[in-house]
């Protein structure tokens, strides 16, 4: 609805001001606080500062995740070898299970020979 309602009146007096015609604008947004220079200054110096820290602290993360890498291939390494003996070492007491078994069988023999070579002969009288 644009009509002459929506523009101000051109003929209109303000009360106490003979012939004059005062057009009203809308107010004004208020103004932004004046910029302290030093403030900024000091914030730009605070914000560097934390971007400095920032940057030394991703540095020694890198540092940190390397170093833990390397470790971690160390164990890795370290729990290859030890696989590596516990099988050697099974291998070792597999063989030495043999060994044992055969032991155990000539002496079951030797006690069975003994046996009979003592009940063969006649007892002391």
């Amino acid at each position: 609805m644009t009509g002459m309602h929506d523009r101000p009146s051109l003929d209109q007096s303000e009360p106490g001001t003979p012939g004059a015609v005062v057009i009203r604008f809308p107010a004004r947004a208020p103004a932004p606080p004046a910029i302290d220079r030093d403030a900024e200054a000091e914030a730009q110096a605070r914000l560097r500062r934390a971007l400095a820290a920032l940057d030394a602290a991703l540095a020694e993360q890198r540092e940190a995740v390397a170093s833990w890498r390397d470790a971690i291939g160390g164990l890795q390494a370290s729990m290859t070898n030890l696989g590596s003996s516990v099988q050697t070492y099974r291998a070792r007491l597999d063989s030495l299970a043999v060994q044992v078994a055969g032991v155990h069988h000539q002496a079951a023999w030797l006690e069975e020979w003994a046996d009979q070579v003592l009940g063969s002969q006649p007892g002391p009288t």
